[in-house]
């Protein structure tokens, strides 16, 4: 069931109010819909970047590179033929290894790309935490912030490492990850979630914060979107990641980042209800939820 709204909160947009997809024109090319680059991946979680490889070509994004650990590469290149993939050197726990000329590497790839993504699968070290702080600080490109990026994040101990992006940010937390880059609990209540996605939105310039959950709130520092499409199906692993890849994808299409939040948001929910339609919310995986965008977004 879609959560009841409050109309005397924040301000919030309907799923009326959600934009259409870019045009396609008839002489458009691979590059014209963006290169979308996702950094992730590790020993034992390979998964989790791939699907949000998946969901960003499905998203419609023209060109989709995942730089992932080496030592899970050919795992990741296996689970799809339509996206690139970009070896990183591997610590020994099967994560991504901080070396100067690697970073310089990552930084000149995020550089090229349309849009950014980090954070699923990637794992937790003490380089990969300085690594996301500096991706975060320095590059210009539009960039989404998931699962261990934001834990990353919250490692730093202080909202100011979130007042200093190097570009347009999209912050995707559940309540969890939210909770530990705050210090605060989101209620349950859809206007005190409202409320707690615009107080995170407001401490980062430009941000946009994607507060998940039943009635996932879409926030800025002024207003909130909440979303009504979705089902408790969609409370399984990945899920998460895979929309990560449908806002990195609207993304570098060129939809604003709180446009492209918005939409994907709804677009992911909607995937969500028509696989449980067809499967039923018990037996659904975040695989699923890939295999229905194509008629999420032919609805629209």
């Amino acid at each position: 069931m879609s959560p009841t709204i409050d109309d005397d909160s924040l301000p919030f947009q309907r799923d009326d109010a959600v934009p259409s997809l870019p045009a396609r024109g008839i002489y458009s090319h691979k590059g014209t819909f963006g290169l979308a680059l996702l950094i992730g991946g590790s020993r034992g979680m390979s998964g989790a970047i791939s699907l949000a490889g998946m969901s960003a070509l499905r998203g419609g994004a023209g060109l989709v590179r995942l730089a992932v650990p080496d030592v899970c590469l050919d795992v990741v290149a296996a689970f799809e033929p339509s996206y690139m993939t970009l070896p990183l050197t591997s610590s020994r726990h099967g994560q991504i290894a901080w070396s100067d000329a690697q970073v310089a590497m990552l930084f000149d790839e995020a550089e090229k790309a349309q849009a950014v993504a980090i954070g699923p699968g990637l794992g937790r070290s003490d380089a990969l935490t300085i690594l996301v702080s500096r991706l975060y600080s320095s590059v210009s490109t539009p960039m989404v912030v998931d699962a261990d990026a934001l834990n990353a994040l919250a490692v730093q101990g202080e909202l100011s490492a979130l007042q200093r992006p190097g570009g347009p940010r999209i912050l995707t937390p559940h309540p969890g990850e939210f909770e530990r880059l705050t210090g605060e609990k989101p209620d349950v209540g859809v206007s005190a979630r409202q409320a707690a996605a615009v107080r995170l939105a407001s401490q980062i310039p430009d941000g946009v914060v994607v507060l998940k959950g039943p009635g996932t709130c879409v926030a800025t520092a002024d207003t909130c979107f909440v979303n009504t499409t979705g089902n408790p199906g969609l409370a399984t692993g990945g899920s998460g990641d895979v929309l990560t890849g449908l806002i990195t994808a609207l993304l570098a299409q060129g939809m604003t980042p709180f446009d492209a939040a918005r939409l994907a948001v709804n677009r992911h929910g909607r995937a969500g209800d028509l696989a449980a339609q067809s499967l039923g919310q018990v037996s659904m995986i975040a695989s699923d939820l890939i295999g229905f965008l194509p008629q999420a977004f032919r609805e629209i």
